[in-house]
């Protein structure tokens, strides 16, 4: 059966072929025949009780400099037009985000959305973390000063950070004792009316953060991210590098305790960080990671993931 795939992201001509997951998931598709189309969260509407998208049909090619062709722009309606629904737009997750997940949610039933918007929208990745207290590090969200205050005479040297961040914006060591405190919280608070999350520094950081990637609630397999010298961080695009590991069983336990649920909520492809033995954030709203996961390991989940897609499009 010949499929046909849109996928709502930011602007497939702007991504680097090598890195970008959107691509590498876009391209598997185009090989297995699927017929592509592209647009942007800006395109997409309700309109009169149909979900539409202002889209391009597209061509991908492994041609750095000329790797996508459009064709003539089209209106889609997602409900009878397309198969899959891709949701790859960046973060973050603000109330746009969270909109084109309440539109895309109305395709239930109709059309299949990666990965489901309902559960997108209600599992942000530093929040859906809470639901297993036992391995995430000690948490604490609150625009309370005092509580805050409280949390890190406990923990002594704690991460701040947005709550609905993304790519490592605005993640702050504060150590012991360090006189910036008062006014990173004063910045967060003036920036933001929402709260903040703290945790307990891990030093295990420092050997690096663990990307492991889960297709349909199994496990595919994980690479390290070491933060470069000087840097807390290690998100690749602020200068981290990524390299092989072998997954330990503590990796495989977290992995064993949150398949179900990412696999009961229709999470296709999630991304998770585990630093040491803890587990930091679940990735559902455009994670990444398969190219460096395929290059390090061989594994490729990318293909694990559209033979989840076409398991549930034959169910």
């Amino acid at each position: 059966m010949t499929y046909k795939v849109a996928f709502q992201m930011d602007p497939m001509e702007g991504v680097d072929i090598d890195t970008d997951s959107s691509f590498a998931l876009a391209m598997e598709a185009q090989a297995r025949g699927a017929v592509l189309y592209s647009y942007g969260a800006d395109q997409l509407s309700y309109n009169v009780g149909r979900v539409e998208a202002r889209a391009r049909p597209m061509t991908l090619r492994r041609e750095k400099g000329n790797h996508v062709t459009f064709g003539d722009e089209i209106i889609l309606d997602l409900a009878e037009d397309v198969d899959v629904v891709w949701m790859r737009q960046d973060p973050p997750f603000d109330m746009s985000y969270i909109t084109a997940a309440h539109i895309l949610e109305m395709l239930e039933g109709k059309t299949l959305v990666c990965n489901d918007p309902k559960w997108v929208r209600s599992c942000p990745e530093k929040i859906i973390p809470l639901e297993f207290p036992d391995l995430i590090p000690d948490t604490l969200i609150s625009r309370d000063k005092t509580s805050i205050d409280a949390f890190r005479a406990k923990h002594k040297d704690i991460i701040l950070k947005p709550l609905y961040g993304n790519g490592g914006a605005g993640v702050f060591l504060v150590r012991n004792g360090d006189s910036n405190y008062t006014s990173l919280l004063e910045m967060f608070f003036e920036i933001s009316r929402e709260p903040i999350i703290a945790q307990a520094f891990l030093k295990d950081v420092a050997k690096g953060d663990k990307r492991i990637i889960l297709i349909d609630g199994e496990v595919a397999g994980g690479f390290n991210r070491k933060p470069a010298e000087g840097e807390t961080r290690s998100n690749l695009h602020v200068g981290g590098t990524a390299e092989a590991i072998i997954l330990t069983e503590a990796d495989k336990k977290i992995c064993a305790a949150i398949g179900p649920m990412l696999k009961e909520r229709g999470q296709i492809f999630v991304g998770i960080d585990v630093i040491g033995d803890k587990l930091t954030e679940i990735n559902l709203t455009s994670p990444t990671g398969v190219n460096e996961l395929k290059q390090f390991t061989g594994i490729d989940a990318v293909t694990m993931a559209w033979d989840a897609i076409e398991r549930r499009l034959q169910a």
